[in-house]
């Protein structure tokens, strides 16, 4: 698979990422097509190990959403700018804390949001706290998921 081929599989997991953020938008199957895509295009071992794990995170994902709330982010007062704090912490902390700074960093990408816009600890933290109870989680748990996959398939192409 040559290096454009790899760029386009990129912003295709990129895109998802945001999807998942975006009401609406299946940015995990994105995510899922793009490794397909890449699984496809270059049968290796492990390409094809990439493909299977990225299904069956995705598989576990999806049971442990459907265990948590629905999804009622609008009526809690969570915003598209919201959203993006939220997306721009977790991918931050997944990288400056390998992987599991992923859930710190959404969290307090939220708070940051609230925190701005309403200007005191407690009430941002309570708004925080809302927000991940009207379903936060349930985007925190996908976004993780579909961030582990990303980080995978980008040790795959990196090291294997």
């Amino acid at each position: 698979m040559g290096v454009w081929e790899l760029l386009l599989v990129g912003l295709v997991i990129l895109l998802g990422l945001c999807g998942v953020l975006v009401p609406g938008v299946p940015g995990s199957w994105l995510v899922w097509a793009a490794v397909l895509w890449w699984a496809l295009e270059d049968p290796q071992p492990v390409a094809w190990a990439g493909l299977m794990g990225a299904t069956l995170a995705l598989f576990l994902s999806q049971v442990v959403r459907w265990a948590l709330p629905p999804r009622r982010l609008r009526a809690s007062g969570a915003t598209p700018r919201m959203a993006v704090y939220a997306g721009l912490g977790a991918f931050l902390g997944f990288f400056l804390l390998p992987v599991l700074g992923a859930i710190p960093g959404f969290m307090g990408g939220i708070y940051l949001c609230e925190r701005l816009r309403l200007g005191r600890h407690g009430e941002a933290r309570a708004a925080l706290r809302t927000a991940m109870r009207s379903g936060g989680s349930s985007v925190l748990a996908e976004l993780f998921t579909c961030l582990l996959i990303m980080g995978a398939w980008l040790g795959a192409v990196l090291w294997g």
